[in-house]
């Protein structure tokens, strides 16, 4: 029942904010979205280029299903937005928005491998240098180089 559900929801197609607005409207609890910078063996960040967002390239992630750790959560949303195989190895960031009712967990992790497919949320993805990102927000750019200075003085290799 509950996997019929979730691609009837993923069928709709709503516009970001509207989802997040029904999902807060039938959730009384805190949403937990995960976010991974997943970094390539030439330390470049993976981006994806989501079909719903006004933003359009950002960070792989998504929303935590009951009973999953965040780690496997991020890898687990990234696998089935592109096919890729990851492994969110350090948490690197924990931030809450009263507003929205939202819990967000951001991993540092490594590309493993895949091939890339086509999603419903996600058209397109790249790996990036920290020089030459695509426009992203704000936010996410100060994480990635965070990640990045992060990994260079602990020596976190890919």
């Amino acid at each position: 029942m509950k996997s019929m559900l979730a691609k009837l929801w993923r069928s709709v197609n709503f516009a970001s904010h509207l989802q997040l607005k029904i999902m807060r409207t039938l959730n009384d609890e805190f949403l937990i979205g995960v976010t991974g910078i997943i970094f390539n063996e030439k330390d470049e960040v993976l981006l994806v280029k989501h079909a719903y967002r006004q933003v359009k390239w950002s960070l792989p992630g998504g929303y935590l299903k009951a009973k999953e750790h965040p780690s496997e959560g991020v890898e687990r949303e990234i696998r089935e937005e592109t096919g890729f195989i990851v492994s969110a190895d350090k948490q690197l960031k924990l931030r809450t928005d009263r507003t929205t009712g939202r819990i967000d967990i951001t991993y540092i992790g490594k590309f493993i491998g895949g091939e890339f497919k086509k999603s419903a949320e996600v058209t397109d993805y790249g790996f990036y240098s920290f020089d030459n990102l695509p426009i992203i927000l704000k936010d996410q750019v100060i994480f990635i180089d965070h990640a990045m200075r992060q990994r260079k003085s602990l020596s976190l290799s890919v």
